[in-house]
């Protein structure tokens, strides 16, 4: 007999993430901040002692320039020793003042948003502030570092003018403003920056609820599935074997407490998972009356591995339904779980009749349906169900999952804690 293989299309669900698990209470999230064009954060002690250590590492610098090549005084000279060390330091201190203001200033605009009467405004008062501090330096240096000149400070200023000394300074505010828009957008940046993690972490816990939320829904969905179709076995027995209606009637009574008991745990144990499902197997033989052989087994380094709560019962029931039930013989079922490298690969097989694949309403039951989004819910794409003929009559119902264990989820919670 040809074998072939259909894989079950996931449902519509948003993007999953593995174990999505969330407590009832909420995170609290700080509220959202914005930073525009016109916020500004004051500077920081550290910046301004930033601040203070530039200037005073650019007078030191401008001073061993001037010592090393001097370029001499002119008519002036020097009342007191180092003079030009004095003068060049003033002017540090003098930029050093008002650097925190111009830094002010570049905060209250973004230069991409600025029209062109703005960046005229940027001009003017950077070659007005060029000047005054061309002219106080002049002025520094003249009336207190060295002797007075007999031009008169009118006609000095004038000639500083004329010459276009200021336009040293100029540069030095253009540098400036420069480094206050660098620092905004960095402020900005980091501010957005922080707001995007806010908003991803929060966008990551309502996904993680959602898919709690459907986790539940899929599992309200199971139960009663579940109990109806136990309860419509025992009435096909009440009358010809009441005995055996009694027993089944006791097991249901026990896997409905185990169901009930686990209901908040979307994955179990694998173990325990057999456990149950080889408890739903007993009813299901009484239901057959002695006709159905199961055959379980599990290689030990898997039964500690974690699997999604009630897998393998609506494998089973799905084995039973759509081909055990359809036979007129004996029917058997085998249940088998293995381990390859990093995955569980957990398989259903039954002898039932064979049945047309191309149409997947067939093979489709609920609890199928139910089954594919839980496993795309937990596990997201890097898990897979697939039905497939089996070799000699039957189907194979083939779930194939990532293999973790209880200790693998608290090693990773310390890490992220961590």
């Amino acid at each position: 007999m040809n074998s072939s293989s259909l894989s079950i299309p996931p449902p519509a669900l948003s993007q999953p993430t593995i174990l999505a698990r969330t407590s009832t209470a909420e995170a609290d999230f700080p509220a959202p901040s914005r930073a525009d064009a016109t916020d500004y954060r004051s500077l920081s002690r550290t910046e301004l002692l930033l601040i203070l250590g530039f200037w005073l590492l650019i007078a030191i610098l401008t001073s061993v320039n001037s010592l090393i090549e001097p370029q001499g005084h002119g008519p002036w000279q020097p009342l007191v020793p180092f003079a030009a060390i004095l003068v060049t330091l003033s002017n540090s201190m003098m930029w050093c003042a008002v650097t925190p203001v111009i830094i002010w200033f570049a905060s209250r605009f973004a230069i991409e948003r600025t029209r062109w009467p703005t960046r005229v405004m940027f001009v003017v008062i950077g070659l007005v502030l060029a000047i005054v501090i061309d002219l106080a330096t002049g002025f520094v240096r003249q009336h207190l570092f060295y002797s007075p000149t007999p031009v008169s400070p009118e006609m000095a200023a004038m000639a500083r003018l004329r010459r276009l000394w200021f336009m040293n300074e100029f540069i030095v505010f253009v540098a400036v403003l420069a480094a206050g828009f660098a620092r905004n957008y960095f402020w900005r940046y980091q501010v957005r920056r922080d707001e995007t993690v806010r908003l991803q972490a929060q966008a990551a816990q309502l996904q993680a609820q959602l898919a709690d939320a459907r986790l539940s829904a899929l599992r309200m969905q199971l139960n009663p599935h579940f109990l109806f179709n136990t309860l419509h076995a025992v009435s096909a027995l009440v009358e010809r074997d009441p005995r055996g209606v009694r027993r089944m009637i006791a097991r249901l009574s026990e896997l409905l407490r185990t169901s009930l008991d686990e209901a908040d745990e979307p994955e179990v144990p694998l173990q325990r998972e057999l456990t149950f499902t080889e408890r739903y197997l007993d009813v299901i033989r009484i239901r057959f009356q002695g006709q159905l052989d199961v055959d379980m087994h599990a290689d030990d380094d898997v039964r500690d591995a974690l699997v999604p709560n009630l897998i393998l019962q609506p494998l089973v029931e799905n084995a039973i339904k759509h081909g055990i039930s359809k036979l007129s013989g004996g029917g058997y079922i085998e249940v088998t779980a293995a381990r390859e490298g990093e995955r569980v690969i957990i398989s259903v097989r039954d002898n039932g009749p064979e049945v047309s694949l191309d149409q997947p309403s067939s093979p489709h039951s609920l609890g199928l349906r139910n089954t594919r989004a839980r496993l795309a819910a937990l596990y997201g794409p890097v898990q897979s169900l697939t039905l497939r003929h089996a070799p000699g009559g039957g189907l194979i119902a083939e779930v194939s999952l990532p293999y973790h264990t209880q200790s693998d989820l608290r090693t990773s919670a310390v890490a992220a804690q961590a």
